[in-house]
């Protein structure tokens, strides 16, 4: 079992360390949701992995007629439901095979901060968390990665005795500059999605422009070359 001072990893590393597109997908995550390093998304990932890997092992068994399938699959679905990740009826084992790792971390108490407009950034979201001004109902919850189950999230709010809690406080992120800051990153976020779409795009019209060249050049060359001369007929 090991001493359990010394928890086991709950992560896995990439296979590839030195991939640069992995590399910037994982950057646009630790940014967007405000993670310490990214041992957070490895985390994240692996749990999303296990999930995937338990649901592809019961379908295999549920092929098969395992009657201890059917216990299990409901077990992994009333796990996902309770974690939020899909809805408490009408999922499937194909549902729990296209989760997402943003999903995962869409669940964390940090994000769920953020998005309730308890803090200006996902950044000073943490910081309130590990400092002990953020509570799930009555309970102060100073962990930043606890996944909030189903039924929690109306319950995430300021803790009670935090200085926070007062409407006055300097540090309280106020609706209106909630509502522009939200307005700023809608326009950003838009600009970002055209910006992709052009970089999409740009390759397309090179090949189509380049294809219609060809046309037209094969086309001027074909105009440009004289006609054979034909042999005159014999006459008999």
């Amino acid at each position: 079992m090991g001493d359990p001072k010394f928890s086991r990893r709950k992560y896995e590393t990439p296979a590839h360390p030195w991939e640069g597109e992995r590399i910037k997908a994982e950057n646009n995550l630790l940014m967007k949701y405000g993670l310490k390093n990214k041992r957070e998304l490895w985390r994240a990932q692996s749990l999303v992995r296990s999930l995937r890997g338990q649901s592809r092992e019961l379908q295999a068994k549920t092929r098969t007629g395992d009657p201890q399938a059917k216990i299990e699959t409901d077990q992994l679905l009333a796990r996902c439901a309770r974690m939020s990740l899909l809805p408490p009826e009408g999922a499937t084992l194909n549902d729990v095979l296209v989760l997402t790792t943003e999903a995962i971390l869409a669940r964390r108490l940090q994000t769920m901060v953020y998005r309730k407009g308890l803090a200006y950034t996902p950044k000073q979201a943490r910081q309130f968390i590990v400092h002990g001004h953020a509570a799930i109902g009555s309970r102060k919850v100073t962990i930043p990665g606890y996944l909030v189950k189903r039924g929690e999230e109306e319950q995430v709010k300021y803790y009670l005795t935090s200085p926070i809690a007062n409407d006055l406080h300097p540090m309280r992120p106020k609706p209106e500059e909630l509502e522009a800051k939200a307005q700023e990153e809608a326009v950003k976020k838009e600009h970002e999605e055209k910006k992709e779409d052009i970089k999409v795009a740009k390759p397309k019209l090179k090949k189509i422009i380049a294809t219609e060249l060809k046309e037209e050049k094969d086309e001027d060359i074909e105009a440009a070359t004289p006609p054979e001369p034909t042999e005159p007929e014999e006459k008999g």
